[in-house]
């Protein structure tokens, strides 16, 4: 499709030009860029055959063919002619010689200037908040571990212990050494579609909704059979906990029902333990309580794509260390 967008403001005027958007880029003409800094057609071709020749730009990714409708003479005439992208139009724009060329350089090298000092007060920032966080971290766990040396009680120690143990994963999550794998390697018990369909719905009288459970599409099947995934003989996902994990991922970020995908993932989660018997302790004790099970979920659903790993990471630890 073809929109009018402003390049830049030169003074009180702009410069506008019709461009076509393709693949989250805009494609200009030889003519366009010509025109856009007040070159020559010839000077513009000129430019590119040396920015391919020094392999500034690859080809393969930076000119595409578009069909467009040309007028000649008393005929219309379609024809396919190289359109060039956003990384093309920015080459261009620091060779060309010409006032407006010279003016977009200026222009281009400010905003460059605002985004590096921007992107460092912005890091610095983080930063400074990050090294706070890990002092408070430490503090605190400071703090606890005087507390359990101190304490004689056997019962009140094992409350501080319980809360160090807490801290000390957070410290683990703050540092990037949480577990990357689980530790109950076995034959896997794999439920079947329908056995979640059946979990699933035992729970309709628990949540009053017309909506709860009601497929949007078919990622649900997708999602719990994404855990038997193998690759070249070997699963992809090689203990109990790395499996439970992944499949508390999937089904809460799949998004596969219109109500109650967290409640659904979390029972899911819980059900796929049980059947592998990896969801009591050898006292019988449930491995994972119902705030921490509601904490992890809440935790999946709020994360950004880019964070799968180290959520991932922080279920299977808990999972192993809640064993031990």
């Amino acid at each position: 499709m073809e929109n009018k967008i402003e390049i830049y403001q030169e003074s009180n005027s702009s410069i506008g030009i019709n461009v076509t958007f393709d693949n989250d880029t805009v494609w200009l003409s030889q003519q366009q860029m010509a025109d856009l800094y007040n070159s020559s057609r010839t000077n513009v071709v000129e430019h590119i055959k040396h920015i391919y020749e020094e392999g500034e730009l690859p080809v393969i990714s930076t000119c595409r063919k578009f069909r467009q409708v040309q007028q000649e003479g008393t005929r219309n005439v379609s024809r396919e002619i190289p359109f060039y992208n956003l990384d093309m139009i920015i080459s261009l724009g620091y060779r060309i010689k010409s006032s407006i060329a010279t003016k977009f350089r200026q222009w281009a090298t400010q905003r460059l200037k605002e985004y590096l000092v921007q992107g460092y007060s912005i890091n610095a920032k983080r930063l400074a908040q990050k090294q706070q966080e890990v002092e408070y971290l430490k503090t605190g766990i400071r703090i606890v571990s005087r507390a359990i040396e101190e304490v004689v009680d056997d019962d009140n120690r094992a409350v501080f212990q319980l809360f160090a143990n807490g801290l000390s994963l957070l410290d683990d999550y703050d540092h990037e050494t949480l577990d990357t794998s689980g530790i109950t390697q076995k034959t896997v018990v794999y439920p079947s579609y329908d056995d979640y369909m059946q979990l699933i719905a035992t729970m309709y009288s628990q949540f009053e909704s017309d909506v709860f459970a009601k497929m949007k599409d078919d990622s649900f099947d997708s999602s719990i059979n994404q855990i038997r995934q193998c690759f070249d003989g070997k699963d992809l996902y090689p203990t109990i906990e790395d499996k439970a994990a992944s499949l508390l991922y999937f089904i809460t970020k799949n998004h596969s029902f219109v109500d109650g995908n967290k409640r659904i993932a979390a029972a899911c989660f819980l059900y796929f333990l049980e059947q592998n018997n990896s969801l009591l302790n050898s006292d019988n004790t449930p491995i994972i309580d119902n705030a921490t099970l509601a904490a992890l979920t809440l935790f999946v659903a709020t994360s950004k794509p880019e964070e799968k790993e180290i959520v991932k990471k922080l279920i299977i630890s808990i999972l192993n260390r809640n064993k031990q």
